[in-house]
């Protein structure tokens, strides 16, 4: 190390530090979808920076999709919505690439039920017969919590499915291990506060 050569010079840049601080900020929900992300004369004062370095800032939430920019108005926490088309069968995984987002998931439970499972969808009554697998995950873009979701799976369709990695596509595991392609999806879905409880 060169004589006098300050240790944090190899740091990431300031506008890097912070926008990551800032996207920490909405990971952990405390930046919430729609709420006004820090302006730029506010990043000025508080973090002794220049107007070069705040808009820096605020262009590096928007391009890596956490923020938009509403002209007049200010930068917001983007809403991270996905749009499923309703004629297209396709996995979280699959909708979370072509969103542009990363997604991951977090197996939260796995339990063989004897008995049958009966569950009104949709106002059709369905029945799956036991023994069955119910699966619990957490399923993740972008290290963003964006469902919790139960599924319930035969044993005799999908026999040892939990010796296989339960955190890939279980459509992938459907089709790779048990040969079944789905030409069919009924799900309920309702909305619900994924808290600190589900990590």
């Amino acid at each position: 190390m060169k004589k006098g050569m300050a240790i944090d010079e190899y740091a990431p840049p300031k506008y890097f530090q912070i926008s990551r601080e800032i996207i920490a900020r909405i990971q952990r929900g405390e930046l919430l979808p729609g709420v006004a992300v820090p302006s730029e004369n506010e990043l000025i004062h508080h973090h002794h920076i220049s107007n070069t370095t705040a808009r820096k800032v605020l262009n590096e939430l928007e391009k890596g999709g956490w923020a938009i920019r509403v002209k007049g108005k200010g930068t917001f926490v983007r809403e991270f919505a996905v749009v499923r088309a309703i004629n297209r069968i396709f996995g979280f995984t699959r909708n979370m690439i072509e969103a542009g987002r990363k997604p991951s998931t977090t197996l939260l439970g796995l339990h063989l039920r004897e008995q049958d499972h009966t569950q009104t969808i949709n106002g059709r009554q369905i029945t799956l017969e036991g023994p069955y697998y119910e699966i619990e995950r957490l399923r993740l873009a972008d290290g963003i919590p964006m469902m919790k979701e139960t599924r319930y799976i035969s044993q005799r369709l999908c026999p040892g499915i939990q010796r296989r990695n339960l955190e890939h596509s279980l459509y992938d595991i459907f089709k790779k291990h048990y040969s079944i392609d789905l030409t069919e999806i009924n799900q309920m879905l309702s909305a619900v506060v994924l808290d600190s409880a589900w990590f």
